[in-house]
């Protein structure tokens, strides 16, 4: 009998000691409430978790008393005791830490945490550094500033677009709320559509592209605006050169629901009614946009958001021409915890970009031209948080697509007795993906994630042609073949293997890789390096079939601790990326308000590698970094450049940043930036000839010059106003000046006859030629901007 009772004893302490609890909760901001998105709590002795995009945490440990630390960097650290002898709830809020200066200190544990969490090809950057770089006017721009990191080239002059490893523009998905950013560029790309003082978080994947993305091959943008102020009401703006900017925020229940509005407008038409030309005072020329976003926890369990974007950009020439374009998105979030293991996200999204062009021949010739595509898209997103060591991820999405290729029609009465409205055939579509991903930290030196996505398309309803080609793969009209499809037709499916690992060599050294395959099913039509608001969205048929690409990158990622510099984080990264059903223009194609343009579109292979390298000092009074890109793009078409490879016309084989800033007091910030990256390769004409009284030009390989290097520094000067006791009200002023020497990069290259009037400045050209003449949009622009919050 003793020798039972001692055996079921023995039985219980064992299960008592086998048994595993779960803490779990969010971390937030302890001054605004706002959730910390990769917040990292510590067990000591081994282990911890990150935060989510909602700040919440989960981890599972057996049943005993634990030493655990909450920190964020430049908050300051929270360690508790925890006895963990059942599932336990802990919500943490932390405190912003300075010292004399505002520098942030930081230890070498916390070097080596950082080469373990970093993920390769991935780009995170906090808005706060993204403001203290200069940009044109003194304007904030998210988008300008991730080009000077490696990877990432700048689309232009001028132009909010970038390229990614080898792809073109619209081969970018760009997020603000999980809603889809269609053109995220306001004044024809002189500045983008987000508003930094409204965003919280950026996330860029270059590769590794975790499996709960899809529709883009290149990468993967993913902007999220601040939630708002639940502690107390606040505003923050700034009055600029060009445009000025005010966000409110504070809460609705305190700790418990908030709100956020942020809104911000141009003001270069309010100086147009100054002007000496008369048809300058009647034209128009601004941009607004209005972020919204609000909160409310409904229970422990869960929590509501809803959010949206409003923008739009005017552009008018008296009442000759104008021209408008905008996006709007609205997104719905519940939050939920299924238990302290399981978190849920399903989100109700929309995305419409749309655009309108009028033009006024005279009273009874005036018409307009009118495009959008809109997307509703139903998602929802789970994680299991298994164990320390292992996470699982799965969910399931689908967007609902409607494309309107234009409308051409008459603006009033008069012209429609001359204008007939033309309607291209509107088009729908849907798109789903349903995937799972499984992330497993084997030990503090080995990770790794896995995971596939399958991705379907279908267009609905509508009709579409069958073209065939002749020798010079021009369509042939009188065989072209109209098919009438009703409900789902054009059915495409795909396959999506992602993985990344990581290898701690050392404590401060660590190798990595990764592979992704991503599908693309909708595309944008441009035929210039740099995409404009007017370039229509379509998707793919039975002539163009869903491009596909397949990466794999290897990084290797070291910190050091230097000598009277302090610490570094350097990382060295190499690419290949090979691409199918790339799509490109035919030789004097037409694509202004064409139903056919998918007929004048080719197809080919295409690839792209690269080499990237960046080091970077974030702490301390001098910080910055150095990054430079080796990367070059090839495409391969039949029909183009005689069926041989030529470079894309967004190819740029070298780019390099260099930014520096300097904490000269507490009050006094500068900062110092230069950039420099190849020209762009350009089409031109290699001879012409005279025929039948006209002279034609005669272009030779696709894209077989390349313009002079772009290059240009920048400075900006930011001064804090003295703080005055007991009073809220805090406020800077920033100075800048673009392109400091005066530079005269090349925005556009056009080709006309050398008259008489060019021979002065062009010595040794013969009048009657054909010249290359280069269109500078900028030169040296200084700005200054007042920031202010209370």
């Amino acid at each position: 009998m003793r020798i039972k009772i001692l055996a079921v004893t023995v039985f219980l302490s064992l299960s008592v000691f086998a048994q595993k609890f779960t803490l779990s909760g969010r971390v937030k901001d302890a001054a605004n409430g706002e959730t910390l998105i990769g917040a990292s709590i510590l067990v000591k002795g081994g282990g911890g978790a990150v935060t989510n995009e909602y700040g919440f945490y989960s981890i599972t440990l057996e049943a005993g008393l634990y030493e655990i630390t909450y920190k964020y960097l430049g908050y300051g650290n929270i360690v508790e005791k925890v006895n963990l002898n059942k599932d336990i709830t802990r919500n943490i809020e932390l405190g912003v830490t300075s010292n004399e200066i505002g520098v942030a200190v930081v230890s070498a544990k916390a070097l080596e945490k950082r080469v373990e969490n970093k993920q390769i090809s991935v780009v995170k950057m906090e808005t706060s550094k993204i403001k203290e770089i200069p940009v044109i006017f003194g304007e904030v721009d998210i988008l300008k500033t991730i080009t000077l990191l490696p990877g990432i080239q700048s689309a232009g002059e001028g132009n909010s677009g970038f390229n990614v490893r080898g792809g073109s523009q619209d081969q970018n998905l760009i997020l603000l709320d999980e809603a889809t950013v269609y053109n995220a560029s306001h004044l024809l790309g002189f500045f983008s559509v987000f508003n930094g003082d409204a965003v919280k978080d950026l996330e860029v994947y270059k590769g590794g592209i975790p499996a709960k993305y899809g529709g883009r091959l290149s990468s993967i943008v993913d902007i999220k605006m601040r939630d708002g102020n639940a502690k107390r009401y606040s505003a923050v703006g700034g009055i600029g050169t060009i445009s000025s900017r005010l966000t409110l925020e504070g809460p609705i229940v305190k700790d418990k629901s908030s709100f956020m509005i942020a809104g911000r407008r141009s003001y270069a038409d309010v100086f147009l009614p100054f002007a000496p030309d008369e048809a300058i005072q009647n034209s128009k020329l601004y941009f607004y946009d209005l972020n919204l976003k609000a909160n409310y926890d409904l229970s422990d369990k869960d929590r509501l958001y809803v959010s949206g974007y409003f923008g739009r950009d005017v552009l008018g020439l008296s009442e000759l021409f104008a021209i408008n374009w905008g996006n709007a998105t609205a997104t719905l979030r519940w939050n939920h915890l299924v238990n302290d293991k399981m978190f849920v996200n399903t989100s109700l999204v929309y995305s419409n970009f749309n655009y309108g062009v009028d033009i006024k021949f005279a009273e009874n010739a005036s018409f307009g031209l009118d495009q959008y595509i809109k997307d509703v898209d139903l998602k929802s997103d789970w994680t299991n948080y298994i164990s320390q060591k292992s996470k699982l991820n799965f969910g399931a999405q689908a967007i609902y697509h409607r494309f309107n290729p234009g409308l051409f029609a008459a603006n009033n009465d008069e012209s429609r007795i001359i204008f007939n409205d033309v309607q291209i055939e509107k088009r729908k579509a849907l798109e789903s993906g349903w995937y799972v991903d499984h992330e497993y930290k084997q030990s503090s030196r080995f990770n790794f994630r896995y995971g596939i996505r399958l991705s379907t398309f279908s267009n609905i309803s509508g009709s579409e042609y069958t073209y065939f080609k002749d020798a010079n793969y021009k369509p042939i009209d009188s065989l072209t073949v109209t098919d009438s499809f009703s409900g789902m037709y054009n059915t495409y499916a795909g396959l999506e293997p992602r993985a990344s690992i990581s290898y701690n060599l050392t404590n401060s050294l660590a190798i990595k890789g990764s592979y992704n395959r991503t599908f693309q099913y909708i595309q944008q039509a441009s035929n210039t390096a740099s995409a404009f608001p007017t370039d229509q969205w379509f998707s793919v048929n039975q002539n163009i079939k869903p491009q596909r690409a397949d990466q794999v990158a290897l990084g290797l990622f070291k910190n050091f601790e230097v000598k009277k510099i302090g610490s570094l984080e350097t990382s060295a990264e190499v690419y290949y990326k090979w691409m199918n059903n790339q799509i490109d223009y035919r030789n004097a194609a037409v694509i202004a308000f064409n139903e056919n343009l998918d007929g004048e579109l080719l197809t080919g292979n295409g690839m792209a590698y690269g080499a990237e390298f960046y080091v970077a000092k974030t702490e301390g009074k001098s910080s910055g970094f150095i990054s430079y890109t080796w990367a070059k793009t090839l495409r391969e078409i039949q029909g183009i450049n005689f069926n041989n490879p030529y470079v894309a016309n967004f190819d740029r084989r070298h780019n390099l940043s260099l930014v520096f800033t300097q904490k000269f007091t507490k009050r006094l910030l500068a900062t110092a930036s230069f950039v420099y990256s190849s020209g762009q390769p350009l089409t031109t004409p290699v001879s012409k000839y005279y025929y039948e009284g006209s002279w034609i030009s005669e272009y030779g390989e696709r894209n077989n010059y390349r313009v002079v290097g772009y290059h240009r520094a920048d400075l900006g000067v930011t001064l804090k106003n003295k703080e005055k006791p007991g009073k809220r009200l805090k406020s800077n002023w920033n100075f800048s000046v673009y392109n400091i020497y005066n530079r005269a990069n090349p925005y556009a290259i056009y080709f006309r006859t050398i008259v008489d009037t060019d021979l002065d400045r062009n010595p040794g050209a013969v009048s009657g030629n054909t010249a290359a003449f280069q269109t500078t949009l900028f030169k040296i622009i200084p700005a200054i901007t007042w920031n202010f919050e209370f």
